[in-house]
């Protein structure tokens, strides 16, 4: 196959690149205009420094290296950017997405993967969450998301466009190898916001919250290593260029931590006292999220390889403890 990763050079996005040469699935190309990505994060495919919202250049990408398939991994993703500057991700994760499918369907493409989250659900009524859960998402972030999701379905109907949606919460850890890992600018996940406490960029970690109805007070979350979503892109791909039909995927592990846990493997990782501060609640924050990938695991045959939560930690722990200034282009 030739691939083309859009955000390629992004956190997700480049493990996903990775990953796809170290299964030799195929030739891959990847486009990024480096707003928040890293040239260093991306060795042994061709990156073009770009926007998704030209047109014309993804038309002639795709042309040009005979694409047979997209992954989508160029969205913004900060809830709380969102909120204050909603018209951005409006354009960026919808008008802009318009017109990176407009360039691949007139060059012929016509499967898509989509990386997308599981804010589209909004506040859960259920834990775990399934794909049948009503989608009523709480910020603009998760409110564009799913509006592009609804442009991917109607350009099925209409154009014949082939689709899979996967949708996940909290992306976490490095490659195994230590070779990429995460570089935020400004960072909001919290296992590397933890680890710069280790690294001596943070004074303490934050605590949003301790009187939740959880088992220690704190927000329950479902965290998944990189390399098995990226996995699970690759067998969704190899899916639709198979016949299979338009669907979304929630991925997860099924089975959450809450930020003390996640603080406490932390220090059992790195061997590093970690203060924490306690300060209050976050609005909008839920008590649990949890996401069920029983239809992933059915009928992608999806199995998380990753699932100790340590595991995940001490990735990321490799990474940020060799890279303690990330890939040093901020």
């Amino acid at each position: 196959m030739n691939i083309l990763v859009v955000g390629g050079a992004g956190y997700i996005g480049s493990h996903m690149v990775k990953y796809l040469q170290d299964e030799n699935a195929g030739t891959v190309t990847v486009l990024d205009n480096l707003a928040k990505g890293h040239r260093a994060a991306v060795s042994g495919a061709e990156l073009v420094v770009g926007d998704y919202g030209n047109g014309a250049l993804v038309a002639e990408l795709c042309s040009n290296n005979n694409i047979d398939a997209l992954m989508h991994f160029g969205a913004d993703s900060l809830v709380g950017e969102s909120v204050t500057n909603p018209a951005k991700y409006y354009e960026n994760n919808v008008v802009k997405g318009k017109t990176l499918i407009d360039g691949a369907l007139e060059a012929g493409v016509k499967h898509v993967i989509f990386s997308s989250t599981a804010a589209t659900y909004g506040e859960p009524t259920e834990v775990p969450i399934t794909e049948d859960a009503a989608n009523r998402p709480t910020n603009p972030y998760g409110r564009s998301k799913l509006a592009f999701e609804g442009l991917l379905e109607s350009y099925r109907v209409a154009y014949g466009l082939n689709y899979t949606i996967l949708r996940y919460f909290n992306a976490a850890g490095a490659a195994p190898g230590g070779e990429i890992g995460e570089d935020h600018s400004p960072e909001t996940h919290i296992i590397p916001l933890v680890l710069q406490v280790t690294l001596g960029q943070r004074e303490s970690i934050n605590i949003y919250g301790s009187d939740y109805p959880t088992p220690d007070g704190t927000c329950v979350r479902d965290y998944v290593h990189v390399n098995d979503l990226a996995s699970a892109h690759l067998l969704a791909l190899r899916r639709i260029m198979d016949g299979g039909s338009s669907e979304i995927f929630n991925l997860g592990n099924g089975t959450g931590f809450s930020v003390r846990e996640i603080v406490d493997y932390c220090r059992q990782v790195t061997g590093h006292a970690i203060p924490e501060v306690l300060v209050e609640r976050r609005a909008g924050d839920p008590a649990v999220l949890i996401a069920s990938s029983k239809r992933a695991q059915s009928m992608l045959n999806w199995q998380p390889k990753y699932t100790a939560v340590r595991y995940i930690i001490s990735t990321a722990w490799a990474w940020h403890s060799t890279h303690p200034q990330g890939y040093g282009d901020n």
